[in-house]
């Protein structure tokens, strides 16, 4: 009896696990992976999803379900490449993203976490969705991104012609001065010059609508102003007052007050220069600040600053420039160099100090209030065109992943 015991037992397991296999046939083999029929259905099911509201006929179901298992076939391929490379995303940087993901969503890391759990979802599950997406990235990036080369010529020509690119631009705010004869431009422009008010000469003689107005317009991008007043006023600093345009209407003078934007951005900044020496084993803290007072007393003295920095600094990057450094805003030097920089009177030699890099005295050259507007454009511009080219090359490189893999779809129905 009881061998017969062992025997129904056996039966019965044999059973389940034959209703196991059943129930999670192979759906795909893709060169040495295999793709399961549960993530078919699984991928099928969130397709419907998002298509709860139509009607699905058939056929479309057909297409829905060939466009999912395609989509498992590039995922798996893309695994194995990273397996085969040792592609890892350890769990400290995954929990980095998962907190950010959070964030994002207005949730603590346990909020998120019970959220996930009380639906229908596992944490743990979406732990490894998360992971395996992140090293999918991390394949994209390493097949893709050393393929893609912007040349300068393509980057202007792309700013020049792609039309989207005039959202980014910032509405000016401008004043407007028409008159009939370039003689009355001209002389309203002199009188400019030497001080008189743009507002008071536009109320007082200009011929247009905005006279009443002191001249001030309304607020446009550049792309929304006549061609001949864009190219004039476009990408100047405040204040800018243009020459006198001709159009069909007479002569224009142009005043731009304002402009403001999501890329509208102005930024302090400082031209400076230095001499650096650094300690070291043959010349101790003490003794190098000793030769660096030599030097800062030599420029004080009269001797050309720019020749003594190319002789003695040690900063190699800026030594052969005389020691200067270019515009930089903040938060680019050393806290203590910038301290110094933004306190220190132009013209004057600092006094020696100390950052990480070694001792230095500076001389700040000029200051300015920059208008970032056009850098930071070009470089979203540049961010856009990058994703452009970045998703055609990943487009090429997944086509061709998908050519060259041995992949057998499988009969299920």
């Amino acid at each position: 009896m009881k061998y017969v015991y062992l025997l129904l037992t056996l039966i019965i397991s044999i059973n389940i696990k034959s209703q196991v296999e059943l129930l999670d046939r192979i759906a795909v083999i893709v060169d040495d992976g295999l793709i399961m029929e549960s993530q078919v259905k699984e991928g099928l099911d969130e397709m419907l999803e998002k298509f709860k509201d139509r009607n699905i006929s058939i056929d479309d179901m057909a297409v829905l379900k060939e466009q999912v298992v395609e989509s498992l076939i590039i995922e798996e391929l893309q695994l194995q490449l990273a397996e085969r490379a040792g592609v890892r995303i350890s769990d400290s940087e995954l929990n980095d993203t998962i907190i950010r993901i959070a964030a994002n969503n207005n949730y603590t890391l346990e909020e998120f976490i019970d959220t996930i759990n009380s639906g229908n979802g596992s944490y743990e599950e979406l732990r490894e969705t998360i992971r395996k997406q992140l090293i999918i990235q991390r394949v994209q990036r390493g097949k893709v991104a050393n393929e893609i080369n912007i040349t300068d010529v393509e980057f202007e020509t792309y700013l020049k012609n792609d039309d989207s690119l005039a959202e980014l631009e910032p509405e000016l705010l401008i004043q407007q001065i028409t008159v009939k004869t370039l003689s009355e431009a001209e002389a309203l422009i002199e009188r400019i010059e030497k001080g008189d008010d743009f507002s008071d000469l536009a109320t007082s003689f200009s011929k247009d609508s905005y006279a009443k107005n002191g001249g001030l317009t309304s607020w446009r991008r550049a792309d929304q102003m006549p061609k001949l007043f864009s190219d004039s006023i476009n990408q100047k600093p405040i204040g800018y007052i243009t020459p006198s345009i001709k159009s069909g209407a007479g002569y224009h003078i142009l005043k731009l007050i304002e402009k403001r934007g999501d890329y509208v951005k102005y930024e302090d900044q400082w031209l400076s220069r230095h001499i650096l020496l650094i300690p070291s084993t043959l010349r101790n803290a003490e003794q190098t600040k000793i030769e660096l007072n030599k030097i800062r007393e030599r420029i004080i003295n009269g001797e050309k600053f720019s020749d003594l920095a190319n002789e003695f600094s040690e900063d190699p990057g800026s030594a052969k420039m005389g020691g200067e450094l270019g515009w930089l805003g903040l938060g680019v030097l050393a806290p203590e160099f910038e301290e110094t920089m933004i306190n220190e009177e132009i013209g004057n030699i600092s006094k020696i100090f100390e950052t990480q890099f070694g001792f230095h005295f500076l001389e700040v050259l000029e200051t300015r209030n920059y208008d970032k507007t056009k850098d930071l454009i070009e470089e979203e511009a540049y961010q856009r065109l990058y994703a452009r080219k970045y998703e055609e090359e990943l487009e090429n490189t997944l086509r061709a992943m998908r050519a060259d893999a041995f992949v057998e779809i499988k009969d299920l129905d």
